[in-house]
Parts: structure tokens; sequence; C-alpha cells
């Protein structure tokens, strides 16, 4: 049997487990709850992860009743949202009470199946890898485990995360819990169903071009996608050439993101550690606005209503709101970032051929990931100059923010809320699909290649109910200053308390 490996000939297993959101693969405080002095959610009747670690510690209750209450929520709802990929409730069992003394001992949680999980299966969203044991943990959720927390099993992703809708060939649709006729997004998007459902308070995420915020958003949680290097992503022989994937978490309360990024951050001196003692934003910010997708594709005006009431929102809590005009052509981004992304896709298709021992078809990979193979097939020749230009586009992207003297920019995070299920399917025509991808994933990759900061926030929900998010991003290292913000926004419009249709009691 082959060993899938993050590393090949061209990207490195990173670019794989990046491309993603298109997608891609393979407390406040991380400090303990005694120790935590962030905010507690507002208006919220529900316990997030913080809560519920200080819960346990405190004897209130146990890891295993919490454990199995998540089980109970798990097995309720995920017939309807079919969000999970498999399920480990046995090992759950086992673990709960037993798992390293860290700040979230005995919190239930999931793992995103790009990712491995000792003890659990791990099938990339592909049914070529079905079946697939790993024989230890990928490097953060490795760090998740020393944190104490419990794994109920692994969420669904698109095939190696390499759409921004989860409906992957291998476990069929998952569904949106706000209406299950939608799309989750896309590619932690079994990860932003069950939070969103209230199964767990937060699940492991992954995001290499929009991975962690296009479901966040979809979805109605929070997800922060972290600068490069802050949190491990991969193995230092792993790293691709141009390095665009990170991992997180979605969540339901601001704080328990800050304190997972806090527990698990690298600390190598590249970045300060996170503020252990994080509040909302006191200073105010001059903010850039733009409603525009970077590539000039169509924006719904429900999307660009949402958007505009959010930048009033920030203009009443004091900050200054700007218009911004991108400092890079969207167009020729575009072109450049998909051209890397179909090379990822090259590249997995070759190691699912390895791994199965079939030729790269569609017996083993599903028809949007051969039609980036092609894609990249017939583009190979300019590979080595789209590295070089990403690679350059970091520079590019931060003069944006100097040139117009902007602290954080205000976006949208895709072009409309969630599509109806089937409009995004690996199995539509792949120059159709490739139109509905690139015009509903159109904000958040320029972000993966400039390694910045960039969170979507659950401010707004359309007219019909579905959930928008608002994209905030600062360049590389503003972290703390998107928690900060974030910690404000949450204050000023809490989201706890909004409840989709298909909810956990």
């Amino acid at each position: 049997m082959v060993k899938l490996t993050r590393r090949g000939t061209l990207l490195g297993g990173s670019a794989l487990a990046a491309l993603a959101a298109c997608g891609q693969k393979p407390s406040v405080s991380a400090a303990t709850p005694e120790t935590d002095t962030a905010p507690a959610p507002a208006a919220t009747t529900r316990m997030d992860g913080t809560a519920m670690a200080a819960a346990i510690a405190s004897g209130e209750t146990t890891a295993l009743e919490q454990v199995n209450a998540a089980i109970a929520r798990a097995q309720a709802v995920n017939g309807q949202l079919n969000a999970i990929a498999s399920d480990i409730y046995d090992i759950a069992r086992a673990d709960a009470g037993q798992t390293p003394a860290g700040p979230f001992q005995g919190v239930p949680t999931f793992i995103k199946d790009l990712h491995n999980w000792n003890g659990a299966p791990t099938y990339y969203g592909s049914r070529a890898f079905k079946g697939y044991m790993p024989g230890k943990d990928d490097p953060l959720p490795a760090k998740w485990r020393a944190e104490g927390v419990v794994v109920l099993g692994k969420t669904t992703s698109p095939e190696m995360g390499l759409m921004a809708s989860t409906e992957p060939l291998v476990t069929g649709d998952t569904r949106n819990p706000w209406d299950t006729t939608r799309i989750v997004g896309g590619s932690s998007g079994g990860s932003a169903a069950l939070v969103a459902a209230r199964v767990v308070p937060f699940a492991h995420a992954s995001d290499g071009g929009g991975s962690i915020r296009i479901p966040a958003s979809t979805c109605g949680v929070f997800g922060l996608k972290p600068s490069r290097g802050q949190l491990p992503a991969h193995g230092a022989a792993e790293a691709p050439p141009v390095d665009i994937s990170v991992q997180h978490a979605v969540t339901i309360s601001v704080r328990d993101s800050a304190n997972l990024f806090r527990d698990t951050q690298t600390n190598d001196g590249t970045y300060q550690p996170l503020a252990a003692d994080l509040s909302p934003l006191k200073r105010r910010l001059k903010i850039g606005f733009s409603t525009d997708a970077f590539a000039g594709t169509p924006v719904a005006a429900e999307t660009k209503a949402a958007l505009e009431d959010v930048a009033k929102l920030c203009t009443g809590l004091g900050h200054e709101i700007v218009a911004y005009t991108p400092s890079f052509s969207g167009l020729e981004f575009l072109d450049k970032f998909l051209l890397y992304w179909a090379a990822g896709a090259a590249e997995f298709a070759q190691q699912a051929s390895d791994f199965s021992g079939k030729p790269i078809g569609p017996d083993i990979v599903e028809p949007w990931t051969l039609g980036l193979t092609n894609m990249f097939m017939t583009r190979r020749g300019e590979m080595d100059a789209t590295v070089a230009w990403l690679k350059a586009f970091e520079a590019a992207y931060d003069s944006g923010f100097t040139d117009q003297g902007i602290d954080v920019l205000l976006t949208p995070v895709t072009g409309s809320p969630a599509v109806k299920l089937g409009e995004q399917a690996p199995t539509v025509d792949f120059d159709t699909l490739y139109d509905r991808v690139v015009t509903f994933a159109a904000f958040t990759a320029p972000m993966n290649v400039s390694g910045a900061a960039s969170m979507s926030v659950p401010l707004s929900w359309s007219p019909s109910g579905l959930p928008i998010g608002s994209m905030f991003s600062g360049k590389r290292g503003d972290d703390g200053l998107l928690f900060e913000l974030a910690l404000e926004l949450e204050a000023a419009r809490p989201w706890a308390d909004r409840l989709p249709g298909v909810v956990a009691s």
C-alpha cells in the first residue's frame, strides 16, 4: 500500500493541503480556563469550549458527560447534514477523562478529513483513499491532542479541498443547517456545519484559498485564517514553493478561536506570542472597504447590502471607512493562482494513483480534479514564472495598505450567500464549474498567497435567512489586531444565540 505523502515533485504536500477554497490539504486564552481574561461571548445560553473546559475542570460536569452529549447531538442532526466523514465514538468515550491536562481537556471536537488524527481514517475527501489509516497525528492536530480535546471523528471535505463546496463523491453532499438545500462551502464544510448546528463548540479547519472563511461565512460561524507560519501547518521539509495553506478552527465564540490559536502558536521568534489579555479593540482603525470582486466577477445585491450595513456598523463604532482600490490586477492574480491550484490537483491525482494502484482517471478522482489536472498539464511550462509571480505578491498586497493608509480591509467573503446544492458539484461540466467557483470564491485567495491574517465574522443574514460573513483582512502578523476587532464586533452585534433551522438541542 502506498502511503500518501504531502511532499510531491512539484508543490509539496502543503500546496495540496492548501489549495482549498477553493480549499486544500494534505480561551481568549489557550491558557487554562482559570487564567483566561477574555470576555465571555455576549448573550449566549450555550457553553463555548472555554466555558466547557472550565466546567469540566471545576467538577461541575465531566468529560464523559460532555462527550456523550456531543455524540448524541451529532447523531441527532447528522442525518440531515451529512457532515461527518467517519466517527470514532467508542474511542472518544474511552479517551474522555484520560486526555492530557491541557486547557481544553475533555472538550469534544472533530478533525477535518484532509488531516491526520491517529486512530481515525483519512479519506482526503476522495474515493481513492477510502481505507487509509494514518500512523500518527499531523502537526496541528498533535497540538490539539496536547490541549486535551476529545476527538469524535472526522468532518467532511471536498476532494483534497479543491472545491468551495463540500459535495464529494466519497461521502456525498454536506447540507447547510440554515437551509438544507444549500451548500456549506468548502473545504472545511463539515466542520462549519457541525459548529453551526451546535454539535461541538469548535472544530478543526484549514485554509489554502478560503477554506476556513468561506464555510464560516455560509454557515454563520467565526473563522480566522492565521498568518503564514503562526500555527503549525506541515513539517519543514514539506514546505511548497508558495506556502499558502494554514490550519486553525471554526468556532462560535471569538475567545475559543483566540485560545486555540495561543496554545498552538509556533512561537519560533517570527511573531510575538498572542497576548494573554486580549480585549475588545480600543484604538480606532482606518478600514478600506470594497464590495467589488477582485477579478470583476458579479457580486449578489444582498451580499453588497449586508457589507454596506457592516461598514455602517464600523462607522458607528468610531472607525473610519474609506474606499479601497486593489493594488494588484485581480484577473492576473486569478490566472496565476488557479494555475498553481491546478498543479496541486495534478500532484494529488498522481498520489491517488500511487495509493490505489490504478491509473489516473474518473474511477479514482473526481471530474473537477481531472479538469484541473488537464489544465496544469496544458500549461506546465508556465509554472516557474507563475511561482515567481506569486512569491512577489505579498509585497504587492501590502502596498495597498501602505499606499492607501489603511489598517484593515473589509470585503465580502464570497460573491453570494450559499448557493443551491449541485451548482458546484464536482461532476458539473468543467468550464461551467470553473466560472461558478471563481464567482463564488471571489475574495479570499489573495490573503493566502500574501500570508496575511484574515477572518470571516458572522454579522449579517440575507432576507431569506442565509448567513453572510464579513471578511476583515490585515497584513501578515495582524492576527492579534483582528482578534481584538472581532471581540469588539462580537460585543456590538452578538451572534451566538442566532440559531439555524437544524440545531442540536
